[in-house]
């Protein structure tokens, strides 16, 4: 008899047991806002970090790390990655693409490692992602998990 597969957050925590990574997975309730999520956790809205993944015109893909109150700025992401064109890939593709569904996207545990670009004002912070399955969250040391993924930092959001 075969293994069963693992959760989502089983795989984001051998992922990050592998980077040597700490994380910490909570459930939480659903929010119906970023204010709403922030309040819940008792943080601010800002230390909620968004995992995009984002479709580039070879087929290929890149998590983007974008907090809370701010998003992709696409001329800055193009220049960045030196593409003219990128994009939100649709449900399908994106879970096809990280074995994710959206609104549990995480770099940590995906079905393939995508480069890793980080917005820059995320760096010094504890924040709160994705753990890979609906009604969980992860909370980690920003600066520790770029080292993890010796992610790009940059400036790639602009307030929404």
């Amino acid at each position: 008899m075969a293994d069963a597969p693992l959760t989502g957050s089983e795989r984001v925590r051998t992922d990050a047991a592998a980077r040597g990574l700490e994380v910490e997975i909570i459930e939480r309730p659903p929010a119906r806002s970023l204010e709403e999520a922030a309040e819940l956790l008792g943080i601010t809205p800002g230390d909620i970090v968004k995992s995009l993944v984002l479709k580039k015109s070879d087929d290929t893909y890149v998590f983007a790390l974008v907090p809370g109150g701010r998003k992709i700025s696409w001329p800055k992401v193009r220049a960045l990655l030196g593409v003219n064109k990128i994009q939100l890939p649709d449900a399908a593709h994106a879970l096809a693409a990280t074995g994710y569904e959206r609104g549990t996207i995480t770099p940590l545990g995906s079905t393939t490692a995508w480069p890793v670009v980080v917005d820059e004002t995320i760096v010094g912070r504890r924040i709160s992602m994705g753990a890979g399955e609906h009604g969980r969250s992860l909370w980690v040391d920003a600066d520790r998990l770029i080292a993890a993924f010796d992610a790009t930092v940059a400036d790639i959001s602009e307030p929404e």
